[in-house]
């Protein structure tokens, strides 16, 4: 029905998460109606995400330099450090203009069924940075795999630091949320982060 250059480009848009075929033949319909320069910008920033994306030698993040801007931010506080799966979550986070500490991205999360191990992950790096820190915040997700990172993680950090502040972000009912619709584990967790009240 379509072009093979059109066909190649609708396949391409598809390996994208969350992108189904309808989305990725608008996609590709749209870039079909782009502009030569527009195209090759496009193509472009592709092509330098691939040159110029790195990992942050402290933290992991996605950076352009070997520090990422957080961490070269002396205005931030460097000893509180929370954790996080995935430089998306830094993101999330840092909507919030709530947190001034820095981060560290394992870059996964523990996962036996999928053969990702702690080795696997950015672990040694947080290791060396927790001699320095006051206080480290665990924030991986309240799903078995962030469980089990979270808790691996704290034994290690514990074991290493006896007398470093290890936390867990709290995980319970989204704003407006209601019982009834809430899984288990996020009632366990609402449960337990209760706090007093006034």
């Amino acid at each position: 029905m379509y072009p093979n250059s059109l066909v190649k480009l609708i396949e391409n848009f598809r390996k994208l998460p969350g992108v189904g075929e309808k989305t990725a033949e608008r996609y590709a319909l749209a870039a079909a109606d782009m502009s030569e320069e527009s195209i090759h910008e496009f193509s472009e920033a592709l092509i330098g995400i691939k040159k110029n994306l790195k990992h942050c030698r402290i933290c992991g993040n996605l950076s352009d330099e070997d520090e990422c801007r957080i961490c070269r931010d002396t205005s931030r506080n460097h000893k509180q450090i929370f954790v996080v799966q995935s430089s998306k979550d830094i993101a999330a986070m840092e909507k919030t203009h709530e947190y001034r500490g820095v981060y560290h991205v394992l870059n996964g999360l523990v996962s036996a069924s999928r053969g990702i191990m702690p080795d696997d992950l950015n672990i040694d790096t947080l290791l060396d940075r927790a001699a320095e820190a006051e206080e480290i915040i665990l924030a991986t997700s309240a799903t078995m795999d962030g469980e089990t990172t979270a808790m691996y993680l704290d034994k290690l950090l514990k074991t290493h630091y006896p007398q470093l502040l290890v936390t867990r972000i709290a995980h319970g009912l989204p704003a407006g949320g209601l019982l009834d619709y809430a899984d288990e584990m996020t009632l366990a967790h609402a449960l337990s982060d209760r706090r007093r009240m006034g």
